[in-house]
């Protein structure tokens, strides 16, 4: 089977095509044949190393969608044949890929392969952010950065359903456009403005009760003003890289920092089925809009993350691995 592999730490130029044997699914694993992968920041982190992939060459990539193709000893409930996603495997960037079965996606009619393979980690990061983390009521504020990008853009649409008023940062006037379609309020152009003082004169001076930042340390700073005195900041991602350490009274005040990963909210098979078919059901029933920016091939993987890493995309980024 063809995979792209990470032979070293470093830029896209590290990912090369290779042909690797076809794994065989072990006790309680399933064989799935991939449709699509999802490209998600998190495997940057990986290629550069920011976080530890473990021995290389290794074969990233987290989501993706396909069809089950072989069940291996012990596995219950997955029949040879049937189409399932999943959010937290290891090797996507290939044409197949040995899951554990309890950590399988069953997809719904009604959500195409794209769809499935697009859904899982956006779809379930936007969903325990705002619903989990946030725990957003009517009326809440609530800033969202790139509110036109993959996470951004859902968790407008999820925020807006429960009622928020959203303030949203993005980089031009057609992605805020996007991310004004997707429920937010007040778009801001953080190249044209600062985004804490947009925030801080629309609220009175007083801020949002909830922000959610996964750019980092460009951001960090002004998240903290823009989150109002006994307000939530919740920093899921360092798109932009680490923050610098600080000292937490000084820089926070009484306003309360979480930081969040989505695997540590469906760590159980049971979670990670809800968290999934609500946002399943979301996306069949039209209440989340999915978008995907473009699909690739397999082969042009190096290609997608440069589209990821220059902010050039507007929604979800597939490779196709059929």
């Amino acid at each position: 089977m063809k995979a792209i592999r990470a032979h070293a730490a470093g830029g896209p130029e590290v990912f090369a095509l290779d042909e690797l044997p076809v794994p065989a699914p072990g006790p309680g694993a399933a064989l799935v044949r991939l449709a699509f992968a999802g490209v998600n920041f998190i495997e940057v982190y990986f290629r550069t190393g920011l976080y530890d992939p473990g021995a290389r060459p290794f074969v990233p990539g987290r989501e993706g969608a396909g069809v089950v193709e072989a069940l291996g000893p012990g596995v219950e409930g997955l029949e040879v044949g049937d189409r399932v996603a999943f959010a937290d495997a290891t090797g996507a960037y290939a044409e197949r890929i040995v899951v554990r079965a309890d950590r399988l996606l069953p997809v719904p009619p009604g959500l195409s392969d794209e769809q499935a393979a697009a859904l899982p980690l956006q779809g379930m990061t936007a969903d325990y952010l705002v619903r989990t983390i946030g725990r957003v009521v009517p009326g809440d504020r609530v800033l969202v950065h790139a509110a036109a990008g993959g996470v951004g853009r859902l968790a407008c649409q999820i925020a807006k359903e429960d009622g928020a008023t959203l303030f949203g940062t993005c980089s031009t006037p057609a992605k805020a456009a996007v991310a004004r379609a997707a429920g937010c309020d007040h778009p801001i152009l953080y190249t044209e403005v600062d985004f804490a003082d947009a925030v801080l004169a629309a609220t009175g001076g007083r801020g949002c009760d909830i922000v959610l930042d996964g750019v980092g340390r460009d951001t960090f700073a002004g998240s903290v003003r823009a989150t109002r005195v006994r307000g939530t900041l919740v920093l899921y991602g360092q798109a932009s890289g680490m923050i610098e350490p600080f000292s937490p009274r000084k820089v926070l005040g009484s306003r309360t920092l979480v930081t969040a990963v989505l695997f540590d909210y469906v760590r159980e098979p049971a979670e990670l089925l809800e968290r999934w078919r609500r946002v399943a059901s979301d996306a069949v029933d039209g209440r989340l809009d999915l978008a995907i920016d473009r699909i690739l091939p397999l082969a042009a993987a190096a290609e997608a993350h440069r589209l990821l890493e220059s902010r050039a995309t507007t929604g979800k980024l597939l490779l196709d691995c059929r």
